[in-house]
């Protein structure tokens, strides 16, 4: 049973910076690509970004790409999301997800493509 934990959501100003973390377990963690996703309020769960298994390849959203890093520490079984010059947009509930394919080369940016998912943790950001 996959589980994947969210944490390091909160309130910040705009202009401000906050990093997200998932931690996983259940299957082997370095086998398997990572997103991020978040879903504001009445609007569509969207993609953020990826990585691969290996850490080798990362994909962003243009809204956000320049501001947020993608990362994975393997040994931790932890993907990391750091977001810096966050904007009032990009509240959103943030959850991580995990690919259901085994070292796959193309991470998918739909949200129906990826089987386990976090709890979310809630960013704000004020103006």
């Amino acid at each position: 049973q996959v589980q994947l934990v969210e944490s390091g959501g909160g309130l910040v100003q705009a202009g401000g910076s906050l990093r997200l973390s998932c931690a996983a377990s259940g299957r082997t963690f370095s086998s398997y690509g990572m997103g991020w996703f978040r879903q504001a309020p009445g609007k569509e769960r969207e993609f953020v970004a990826s990585i691969s298994w290996s850490g080798g390849n990362t994909y962003y959203a243009d809204s956000v790409k320049g501001r947020f890093t993608i990362s994975r520490d393997n040994a931790k079984n932890t993907v990391y999301l750091q977001m810096n010059s966050l904007k009032p947009e990009d509240t959103a509930v943030y959850y991580c997800a995990q690919s259901p394919v085994r070292r796959a080369v193309v991470l998918p940016t739909t949200p129906d493509a990826y089987t386990y998912w976090g709890q979310g943790t809630q960013v704000t950001v004020s103006s």
